[in-house]
């Protein structure tokens, strides 16, 4: 996986008229986490995980912890001190092994990479033997300053969960609101990653209560989400609470629209992605970290 592109994304990127730069792009992925990247990931208190549950629905999610629950013990294994809540859709699914797609954000300073591989449950976290490590730019990051709250209960408080398959009117607003989200897809064979897209507030339009359409804006021509959605359109969203700690979790299909004049419509994009809501998970209160206002990243397009 890390030395080669997938057909999927052969076949975006030629479309995309893509190819040389795509080549270039590939010396990006890699297999083992370099030192530097290691000391990256041992400072952040959040990780996202995407992944395949038994009922074929991807789903992308959080994991969180204080800084040094991100560990390298071996530059082809990242071990993760955290497990998803009871609530969290993909909790089921990383209680044994598994295939994972994850990036590591740090708002505060736009830096980001994604690692995907195996993961098996141990002592009360995961370890992840690695397949992909990729290097992504900072573009359409917003910062962001993290704090962690006390909340009462702990780790065996209650959670309000919602579940349904389509947005109510408020997480319409929701996603309407969002400047960030992720993205997990896979691959025909099964393998994860996951992905972070960002704007705007708007960039997300929300053409029904199972119906999002977002712009796919300049990035690094390897197409690793569109090219998992070419052959295998199952993706699942996750959209963060920001400023209290819940969780927007969506899984459904994805397709690439690339009809001009509709693309022509949205400032900035190159292409359009359209998501189908097949089924919602909210959970309140999910984690205790709390983030600042976002300052916008100045590679956001403007919103129609």
């Amino acid at each position: 996986m890390a030395t080669h592109y997938e057909p999927g994304e052969i076949a975006v990127q030629e479309r995309a008229g893509l190819t040389r730069q795509a080549s270039h792009a590939l010396a990006g992925i890699g297999d083992t986490i370099p030192p530097v990247a290691a000391a990256f990931l041992a400072d952040q208190p959040v990780i996202i995980v995407g992944g395949t549950d038994r009922e074929g629905r991807v789903w992308a999610t959080q994991l969180t912890g204080a800084p040094g629950f991100l560990r390298v013990p071996h530059p082809g294994t990242l071990v993760v001190d955290a497990l998803p809540i009871p609530e969290d859709p993909l909790a089921e699914l990383l209680s044994g092994p598994a295939r994972v797609g994850m990036i590591a954000i740090e708002p505060a300073t736009r830096r980001r990479m994604r690692v995907n591989g195996h993961s098996t449950p141990v002592d009360g976290g995961l370890r992840v033997d690695l397949d992909q490590v990729i290097a992504n730019c900072p573009k359409y990051i917003q910062r962001r300053d993290a704090r962690v709250v006390d909340t009462p209960g702990g780790a065996t408080r209650s959670r309000a969960v919602r579940r349904g398959t389509a947005l109510t009117t408020a997480q319409q607003d929701i996603v309407r609101a969002t400047d960030t989200f992720f993205v997990a897809t896979t691959d025909g064979s099964g393998n994860a990653d996951a992905s972070h897209r960002g704007g705007n507030p708007g960039f997300v339009q929300v053409l029904s209560p199972t119906l999002l359409r977002w712009p796919d804006y300049l990035g690094n021509a390897m197409f690793l989400t569109l090219g998992n959605l070419e052959y295998h359109p199952a993706a699942g969203l996750f959209v963060p609470g920001w400023d209290n700690g819940s969780s927007l979790h969506l899984s459904g299909t994805a397709r690439t629209v690339w009809d001009t004049d509709e693309i022509a419509a949205v400032p900035g994009a190159q292409r359009l992605v359209e998501f189908t809501v097949h089924d919602v998970v909210e959970i309140a209160d999910a984690v205790r970290l709390r983030w600042s206002a976002p300052e916008y990243s100045r590679f956001n397009p403007p919103v129609a």
